[in-house]
């Protein structure tokens, strides 16, 4: 087997990688990334080594999932200091390959989805599950991994990989692992690092606006109607902000609910100064 702690390029060194792990008997760890790693990042890597022989972390600027070309080009790319965090969080191989590499000339084949795909993200941005499952399907066949760890913060593309790995019979177990959040409530991102400091403040909106409504509901409120209400006017208070959507949905099927429970999904998307941000929590009571 190759040395640990080793960057992979190819396809083919790869499977060789994981492959004699395989045969060995190893469990092995996938943690899909597209780099600009932070603590999120790198607490799922910590998970899987905790939980697996051994952890691929994989950072790869997946091209098919963007829908505007400057996003993708924005998208910050920083393999070397990632390596390094990747490594001292505990993975032992980095697989890094390049858009040739994992798109060849010709490449024609996709993964597509339904339902669940169509909402939410799925809804603004209609080829961007498309591009995730066919990336992670890709990913799995590559690393055969035992178990795959992807963060809570993103919920649709949890579900919907879940949903992907059951429905397509792949042998791998989806983990979804918590939201980390930095001090003031702001859900790690890559795309954090583009905001300006007046943005960087008003990001700090979309966790206000959750806790907000999650308050409301364990105060008796179950009119979704008036927990968006709630987490827009929070956000819209905020300069540089732009709402996408702001919903109470099922986490099952990402359909609206006409009263909210517990378990349902608060979820957010807010353009804030051109960097969209994400963020999501299930309501619960406090």
């Amino acid at each position: 087997m190759m040395s640990r702690q080793t960057i992979i390029h190819t396809i083919a060194d790869m499977r060789a990688f994981t492959s004699e792990a395989g045969s060995a008997g190893k469990t092995i760890g996938l943690v899909p990334t597209m780099g600009s790693l932070h603590e999120g990042h790198l607490s799922l890597i910590r998970r899987s080594a905790d939980e697996n022989d051994i952890t691929v972390a994989s950072v790869f600027v997946n091209p098919i999932q963007f829908d505007d070309p400057e996003d993708l080009s924005a998208y910050p790319q920083t393999l070397e200091s990632d390596s390094k965090s990747a490594f001292e969080a505990g993975a032992d191989a980095i697989f890094a390959p390049s858009a040739a590499e994992m798109y060849p000339a010709g490449f024609s084949t996709f993964v597509d989805m339904t339902g669940i795909s169509e909402k939410l993200c799925g809804a603004s941005r209609p080829s961007f599950f498309r591009g995730v499952l066919t990336v992670v399907s890709k990913l799995f066949g590559i690393v055969a991994p035992s178990r795959a760890y992807f963060g809570e913060k993103d919920a649709q593309q949890l579900e919907v990989v879940k949903k992907m790995a059951n429905e397509l019979c792949m042998n791998i177990e989806i983990i979804g692992c918590p939201t980390v959040r930095e001090k003031d409530g702001l859900a790690m991102s890559s795309r954090n690092s583009r905001l300006t400091g007046r943005e960087r403040t008003s990001a700090r909106s979309l966790y206000t606006a959750l806790t907000e409504a999650e308050k409301l509901f364990a105060a008796g409120e179950t009119n979704p109607l008036k927990l968006k209400a709630a987490m827009i006017r929070i956000i819209e208070k905020e300069p540089c902000t732009s709402i996408e959507y702001a919903l109470i949905v099922d986490p099952a099927t990402f359909e609206s609910v006409k009263e909210a429970r517990r378990g349902d999904l608060l979820a957010l998307a807010v353009d804030i100064g051109g960097v969209r941000l994400i963020d999501s929590k299930r309501l619960k009571q406090l």
